[in-house]
């Protein structure tokens, strides 16, 4: 069982989300960003007992805010995820940090 955040994506030449940034949940600590494919954060986020939010950078408090539950949604394409299904501003963790300047 594990909880986990997820801050950030990164995406392909298509604008495609393929792989986002994951951070452990620890007593009294946060782990680092790690990068898992989409086909890895699906796994995690199926097995049972683990759960994940998002984690969004708050600029005007400088800080980092818990955001939205993460749920893997299947759909005709394939299985993604998805945070709130009722909005399509964050609905599919779009509006998170892109990280594609990053390379881990």
């Amino acid at each position: 069982m594990g909880q986990f955040r997820i801050s950030g994506v990164w995406k392909d030449s298509n604008n495609v989300i393929t792989h986002y940034a994951f951070h452990s949940v620890m007593e009294k600590t946060i782990s680092r960003a790690v990068k898992k494919s989409k086909s890895e954060a699906i796994s995690l986020l199926e097995t049972t007992g683990n759960t994940a939010t998002t984690w969004v950078w708050d600029y005007n408090q400088s800080y980092w805010s818990i955001g939205e539950k993460v749920e893997v949604v299947k759909a005709i394409n394939g299985k993604y995820l998805r945070s709130n299904p009722d909005n399509s501003l964050t609905d599919n963790l779009g509006h998170l940090i892109d990280f594609d300047w990053i390379k881990l």
